[in-house]
């Protein structure tokens, strides 16, 4: 491992290609569950910026065999990364690539995430449904989990935390570019509930919308 890390240690340290990192990363990850697991977090040890999208294509390529393991360790360096980029880059990789891959194992996985008591947790799992429907590309065979995944959301549309907020809004944002007939009402659903909400939540969430649907939106803020 020592070895291992002197001669990855110049690669961290420099301006490296996401896209180089992540094939780094997805090779580390074929290694034995503990000594990988040993090795990543001695990586996040001193949170180099490289070293989340490599932690977190290691931790996609153990999604196959060790699905609940690999989403564990995510949210643990999630927390200890402790900042916006290492959240994102984690969270698109691999929560959100569990839910393209597996969905109906990794939604309730996802669950508790919703109310972690860590900011960047709660975020993650917004990011992670932007993948998701941003891979989905918008087509109708993936409605019924579409609804699934507005379900899921909607206790957080009432999040107070902005950094939060960015990560969940994001999930709406996409959400309402490609599924716009089902973003749309479901929106005009929470804001029917009287319940406080962050502005920035709902101009996230009405961004690809068309105006007509945006209208649609607002008058239900003022019923």
């Amino acid at each position: 491992m020592v070895e291992a890390f002197a001669i990855l240690a110049p690669v961290l340290a420099e301006r490296t290609s996401f896209r180089l990192l992540d094939r780094i990363g997805a090779r580390v990850g074929e290694g034995p569950l503990p000594q990988t697991n040993a090795f990543l977090t001695s990586i996040a040890r001193d949170k180099p910026m490289g070293g989340w999208p490599l932690i977190g294509s290691a931790l996609a390529a153990q999604l196959a065999g060790d699905l609940e393991g690999a989403l564990d360790r995510s949210r643990a360096f999630i927390i200890s990364g402790d900042v916006w980029y290492a959240a994102d880059t984690l969270a698109e990789r691999v929560p959100g690539v569990a839910l393209v891959t597996d969905f109906q194992r990794t939604l309730p996985i996802l669950v508790d995430w919703r109310s972690d008591s860590n900011r960047w947790v709660r975020k993650s799992a917004g990011v992670a449904i932007h993948l998701w429907a941003k891979r989905s590309s918008g087509e109708e065979r993936h409605l019924p989990k579409v609804r699934k995944l507005l379900a899921f959301l909607a206790p957080m549309f009432y999040e107070q935390d902005l950094n939060a907020v960015k990560g969940i809004g994001w999930a709406l944002k996409t959400l309402g570019r490609y599924y716009p007939d089902v973003v749309t009402p479901w929106l005009v659903q929470r804001l029917t509930r009287r319940r406080a909400y962050r502005p920035l939540m709902l101009r996230k969430a009405t961004t690809y919308l068309s105006t007509a649907a945006r209208n649609r939106v607002h008058r239900a803020t003022f019923r």
